[in-house]
């Protein structure tokens, strides 16, 4: 065949030697990257590409080295990818944030900055994906923030300045109800406040940020300060004239006209309105000055309104504070001059501090007003699978108006706000559009499916007008219910229009049925007046309570009605048979509940049994199971009693000569004592006197339809195999059965005819009587044999300690250890243990093991296999079982051991029980 190498070893071709395998070249980028490349393992290759990662190699040489290594291991090439993904990223980001950097500057180099526009670039430039924590966005936000603030700090101090010019204004009001001097006095105090006013107003004007002011507060500031500069203007050269007019009575006085007054008073000229009233009425007297009570109502009337404006500016509502401080003001307008100057304090204080709540409160409507356009932002730039529905997005921008509704009656409105929040709610508005034009569409579907299904009911309707099915008709209009509550959701116009059309048709379709329903109704309550009249009958007709409830069942099943209704029908319905059929079981139970005089004796026995059943105490139970045996058959037992009696009466009664008579009367008393039959008095022709018929206890039938004075046929034993003495008889009436196989049945003289009768139980025991005295039976045998058991033990351990001490006098009697151990064998062993210890128990042990049929120790199987050996060959001598009482005399003349005494009294427990 052919070899298994193409040369053969004799060929003269020369042998030629394999070439050398060819060197790997090294890759080009192998001394870049640390020789990846020429890595034998892919995580050795992954190892050195990491740690060429860590020396930050350019991007041109990442993206060269992942064109290479991406073919040939794409686990190393993952670390590549994602570095320059990275650097991607890197760039991407840089140019966003220069993009935003350079938006931030310009608004900062921009001379008016908008506080929306900057709070919209730091938004702005988060949704990008800027990255405003790292420079420089990080140093220009903190930098647009703080010019946010300059410029929120400069609104806020312009509202201050306006209420501290309001303060002055009225500060110099209320000096001029008042005296000129205490004017005089304060002029140098107010030129102070006004000038310090003038110079902080001046910087407000002066700050670099004051022209990204809102436009509405630069008029504010300049209207204040006219206010202010009129006021002052004219009150300075007020005060000047006054004190001029007191130092000179020729000076003309001041226009101010308290001012005046006074000083008319002074020179003792009368008032201006003195001299008017005078020239008006010159028989007029002079008005008095004003008195204490007017002081003191005006004080109070202040005080009053001071009051209320504190509580208002403590609670912090704004708005309230601003209504208090302006009946505060109009309080002062009438009663300022009549106010002390400590209480004028207080009102200055009081005004100030409200002031500065209405500027606070605007700011913090500002700070709402803010949320809320954001929260109206947001509602459509949520997360992914968190959109709003048409319906959640209708409440939501409710409830945000409500929001801004509220946040304009705490303070001034903001129309730029109001702008940005109005176009956020009316975008995400068309969500709601969008949402309700659905909705739309759905109601016109819904509408058309449920005129189409009541034009259905009503072609229904014609078409099922004359069936009679009625059950099926039901579930019809059921499943047509079912469809219409479902039909989905329309209007409330739309509603209320189709709901009659509806009730309309079904209640046409529901007619037929309506009608059949009433005539079963009427049907039903004379059916249920037949069955309370059934009910209430004497006597209960099974017939007709059948023959009703089946017409009952042929009516519900024709007619259905509604679960409830039909439900309390048949309550009522079955109420009065119910009832009889209970009077008629009460009846029955009562009767049989009724005890006779034996059933009670034999209660009374039976709870005589269980009190000494719980004693346990084994003579008693044992005394009055006696009792209970006695008291069930006491009533047969009497019987038989007075029979005798009564035979011997009629003995002594008889003549002596009249043997025949005798015989009869013996004869009478026989069957009586043991049949129960009824007595046939025998004619006594000596006697002078007929004899007194005896009295026989009879066992009548009490069963329906028999008659109380036959007797009872005789049954069967109270116990399992017993049969009453009429068997005998029973089988001797019928004859010799002559075509039998086994010649005559009777030749062996009856079944009973060589045993005697049984004796007579009496009246069967009722049910309670019956289970009492089985329940007793049954505890007092549980009792007795657990108090044997019991007793057992007791005499085996007895037995094992007089062993162990050799002490005749502890070993237990023989009643206590049972009918196996005689009195022979009790000797044989006290003898054993009256003598001193001698002999082996080994063999004794064995064949007491043997005996029992107990298993033997492990380390004496060998010898008893031994001894069975042994007993094989002995074949007239006794077995173990026989002689296991010497064995156990045995065993106690030995010397007791541990060992010994257990396998003793596992042997003894198992042959004292046998």
């Amino acid at each position: 065949m052919f070899p298994f190498f193409s040369r053969s070893k004799m060929s003269d071709a020369p042998e030629v030697n394999p070439a050398p395998a060819k060197t790997q070249e090294s890759h080009p980028l192998d001394a870049l990257t640390g020789g990846a490349f020429s890595a034998a393992t892919s995580s050795e290759r992954a190892s050195r590409i990491r740690d060429w990662l860590a020396s930050q190699p350019a991007p041109e040489q990442l993206q060269e080295v992942f064109k290479e290594l991406s073919g040939r291991d794409k686990g190393a090439a993952r670390a590549v990818r994602e570095r320059l993904d990275e650097i991607r990223r890197a760039k991407g980001q840089e140019a966003i944030a220069a993009e935003w950097a350079e938006k931030a500057q310009a608004l900062l180099a921009a001379p008016k900055l908008n506080i929306a526009d900057a709070m919209a670039w730091q938004r702005d430039a988060a949704k990008a994906g800027a990255p405003l924590s790292r420079e420089p966005l990080s140093l220009l936000k903190v930098q647009v923030a703080d010019r946010v603030k300059v410029i929120e700090d400069l609104q806020h101090r312009v509202q201050v300045q306006r209420e501290a010019a309001v303060l002055l204004a009225q500060r110099i009001e209320v000096l001029s109800t008042k005296s000129w001097k205490d004017a005089h006095a304060a002029l140098e105090l107010l030129r102070a406040d006004v000038a310090r006013w003038q110079e902080q107003a001046q910087e407000l004007t002066g700050d670099a940020s004051w022209a990204s002011v809102e436009a509405r507060f630069p008029p504010l500031l300049e209207a204040s300060r006219t206010q202010l500069l009129v006021v002052w203007d004219a009150f300075q050269p007020a005060v000047a004239q006054a004190a001029a007019a007191a130092e000179d009575a020729a000076a003309p006085l001041p226009p101010v006209p308290v001012w005046a007054d006074e000083l008319r008073a002074a020179r003792g000229l009368p008032t201006e309105a003195a001299a008017a009233a005078a020239a008006a009425k010159p028989a007029r007297a002079v008005k008095p000055k004003v008195a204490p009570e007017v002081v003191e109502k005006a004080a109070q009337i202040v005080r009053d309104a001071l009051a209320t404006l504190e509580k208002e500016t403590a609670e912090g509502h704004g708005k309230a504070s601003a209504g208090a401080a302006a009946a505060l003001r109009a309080v002062l307008k009438v009663h300022g001059k009549h106010i002390d100057t400590p209480l004028e304090h207080q009102v200055h204080a009081a005004l100030v501090a409200a002031g500065e709540l209405e500027g606070w409160q605007r700011w913090s409507a500002d700070q709402v007003r803010e949320d809320l356009v954001a929260k109206a932002e947001g509602l459509l730039h949520r997360p992914d699978g968190q959109a709003l529905g048409g319906r959640k997005m209708q409440e939501s921008l409710r409830q945000l108006r409500e929001q801004w509704k509220q946040s304009d009656q705490g303070g001034a409105p903001n129309h730029a706000l109001w702008k940005k929040f109005d176009e956020a709610c009316n975008a995400a508005h068309k969500v709601v559009e969008a949402w309700l034009d659905k909705i739309r569409t759905e109601a016109a579907e819904h509408k058309a499916q449920r005129v189409a299904l009541i034009e259905e009911v009503k072609a229904w309707a014609q078409e099922h007008a004359a069936s009679g099915d009625w059950k099926s008709i039901n579930r019809a209009l059921h499943q047509f219910g079912d469809r219409w509550r479902e039909g989905g959701h329309v209007g409330e116009k739309i509603f209320a229009e189709l709901q009659p059309l509806w009730k309309q048709a079904i209640a046409a379709a529901a007619a037929p049925l309506e009608s059949a329903q009433k005539e079963s109704l009427a049907r039903r309550h004379a059916m249920i007046d037949e069955a309370m009249a059934l009910g209430a009958a004497p006597t209960l007709r099974i017939d007709a309570v059948k023959a009703l409830q089946q017409r009952w069942q042929a009516e519900a099943q024709a007619v259905p009605l509604d679960r409830k209704h039909e439900q309390k029908l048949w309550d009522a319905f079955r109420k009065p048979i119910d009832e009889a059929f209970n009077r008629k079981s009460a009846d029955r139970e009562k009767a049989v509940t009724e005890l006779s005089a034996r059933d009670r004796v034999v209660l009374e026995a039976s709870k005589a049994l269980e009190a000494a059943n719980a004693t346990g105490d084994a003579q008693q139970i044992r005394s009055a199971m006696q009792a209970l045996e006695a008291a069930l058959h006491g009533q047969a037992q009497a019987a038989q009693a007075v029979a005798s009696a009564q035979k011997d009466a009629t003995q002594n009664q008889l003549e002596a000569p009249v043997p025949s008579a005798q015989e009869a009367t013996e004869n009478v008393a026989s069957e009586a004592a043991i049949g129960g039959a009824e007595e046939a008095p025998a004619p006594v022709p000596v006697a002078p006197k007929p004899p007194a018929r005896p009295v026989v206890a009879v066992r009548g039938d009490d069963r329906p339809g028999m008659k109380k004075d036959v007797p009872a046929a005789p049954g069967r034993g109270g116990r399992p195999g017993e049969r009453r003495d009429g068997r005998g008889d029973r089988d001797a009436s019928r004859g010799p059965r002559a075509d039998s196989h086994f010649g005559v049945r009777n030749d062996r003289g009856g079944r009973s005819g060589d045993r005697p009768a049984y004796e007579d139980r009496g009246p069967r025991l009722g049910d309670t009587a019956f289970r009492a005295q089985r329940d007793a039976m049954e505890h007092a045998q549980l009792a007795l044999k657990k108090l044997a058991a019991q007793a057992h033990g007791e005499a085996l351990t007895q037995l094992l300690t007089a062993w162990e001490k050799r002490d005749a006098a502890l070993l237990p009697g023989t009643q206590e250890l049972g009918g196996r151990v005689t009195a022979a064998v009790r000797g044989a062993w006290s003898q054993a243990l009256s003598a001193p210890a001698a002999g082996d128990a080994a063999e004794a042990l064995l064949r007491l093991e043997m005996a029992a049929e107990v298993p033997t120790p492990a380390e004496h199987i060998a010898a008893r296999r031994m001894l069975q050996l042994q007993l094989l060959t002995r074949r007239n001598d006794p077995a173990p079982a026989q002689t296991w009482g010497q064995d156990t005399a045995r065993v106690l003349a030995s010397a007791s051991d541990a060992a010994s005494a257990r396998r003793l009294q596992n042997v003894l427990k198992t042959l004292l029980r046998k």
